[in-house]
């Protein structure tokens, strides 16, 4: 079985937020905050909010207006909330970007494998994603979870009797992807992204020869 990450895996996504906090860092810096104080203060509202709140566009734009909160020491005025409220346009599931050599790649695995897609964040969000990204066919089934962590895999395992051995889970998040599915004894296959979301990060053990990793998608075929 191979187990396919979606967002940053097989479409883009995270450069949409990447670009919204670029604009908010520097509607947000002034003298004695610089981008770095500032980005600082959002990702640790935004791991919070993770936590309690989960993932997706609404959750983001709630830490946007937190942390303006924080670094203006006052509530946000009518304006400020409107700017904020604004992005939400930017995130039109209606449309993905597929990365370079996905939808070719796919293809030819699905006729050598059983494959999954296992994505997490906001349900709705997640699904629309899904079915714009045209490529439901290659998959023997979606899963749509809050988190992803080693329960999550363990699960699967139980839900598909699924063979460590022979499955692999394939993404960009060594926090996602990567570090809970080997927890879970899954071998996996890191495809580093350069926009990867830095609360996604995590160290690989440079020596776990259950990892692969590769360049780009499409060296997926030269391994399976």
């Amino acid at each position: 079985m191979l187990i396919f990450d979606a967002d940053d895996t097989l479409w883009e996504n995270n450069v949409i937020f990447e670009r919204i906090i670029d604009e908010f860092l520097g509607w947000m810096v002034r003298p004695g905050l610089d981008r770095a104080q500032a980005r600082a203060v959002l990702d640790g509202i935004e791991a919070a909010n993770a936590l309690t709140h989960g993932y997706g566009g609404k959750v983001f734009l709630r830490s946007l207006g937190e942390c303006l909160v924080e670094l203006r020491g006052r509530a946000a005025t009518a304006a400020e909330s409107a700017r904020i409220s604004g992005w939400a346009a930017r995130f039109d599931h209606s449309r993905v970007e597929l990365i370079a050599g996905v939808p070719e790649t796919l293809a030819e695995l699905s006729g050598r494998h059983e494959m999954l897609m296992l994505t997490k964040g906001e349900a709705d969000e997640q699904r629309r994603k899904v079915a714009a990204s045209g490529l439901t066919g290659h998959f023997r089934d979606v899963r749509i979870v809050a988190e992803k962590d080693v329960a999550t895999y363990e699960e699967l395992k139980r839900a598909y009797q699924l063979v460590p051995e022979t499955t692999w889970m394939i993404g960009n998040s060594p926090k996602s992807d990567i570090l809970p599915a080997r927890s879970a004894g899954l071998n996996a296959v890191f495809i580093p992204h350069d926009r990867t979301w830095s609360l996604e990060h995590g160290d690989i053990d440079p020596a776990d020869e259950k990892v692969l990793q590769l360049a780009s998608f499409g060296e997926l075929l030269q391994h399976f």
